[in-house]
């Protein structure tokens, strides 16, 4: 069944392992913020450094873990269209509107709505860490300098991950502007047998 999280939102849900979850961007260039915990041990939670170290890359694709903070695989990466994904970056949250966006009034961001939604695991704020950006496209320079430009996802693009344990998964359709070239959509996603 294909789910749907609303523009500028999140969701989470539970995944067995073996399951496979499908992250779809209906409409192109809207990125999906993914994090996880192991269901059965909440101290157990996807690593930004971890990934990046055990991988030996920025670059994630077909073939890439993303690894826990206790160094076991969480997800596999199984199927990807795009293959430009971000695992720098910090999720977007009020403060970061402030900085970024002082402007415009402040949204939850998917930080925000990633809290929201783990508190129905009973998941508290504070393990919340850097998300896997889905179909985020992060420009690194030579110079350690880099840039958000617009994601390269176009209508219908997907990537599936294959959950290496039983997990308890966060996803959010990205609030931040610069991040989804300025435009809110949705994203779709289905877990698959």
């Amino acid at each position: 069944m294909i789910n749907e999280i609303k523009p500028r939102s999140g969701t989470a849900f539970k995944m067995k392992k073996g399951e496979r979850l499908k992250v779809t961007d209906p409409l192109g260039q809207q990125v999906a913020d993914i994090y996880c915990f192991n269901e059965h041990n909440l101290n157990e939670f996807l690593s930004s450094g971890r990934s990046l170290d055990y991988n030996e890359s920025l670059t994630f694709k077909v073939g890439s873990k993303l690894y826990s903070n206790q160094s076991n695989v969480m997800l596999k990466i199984t199927e990807d269209m795009v293959e430009d994904h971000d695992f720098l970056l910090t999720p977007c949250s009020v403060d970061t509107f402030k900085y970024f966006y002082p402007n415009e009034k402040p949204v939850p961001g998917c930080h925000g709505n990633l809290v929201n939604a783990f508190s129905e695991f009973g998941i508290p704020e504070h393990l919340i860490g850097t998300t896997f950006n889905t179909f985020m496209n992060v420009e690194v320079g030579v110079d350690g300098s880099f840039k958000v430009l617009p994601p390269k996802s176009k209508a219908g693009d997907y990537t599936i991950f294959e959950a290496s344990m039983d997990l308890i998964v966060g996803l959010t359709a990205c609030s931040a502007g610069e991040s989804n070239n300025f435009e809110y959509k949705p994203i779709n996603y289905e877990i698959l047998k």
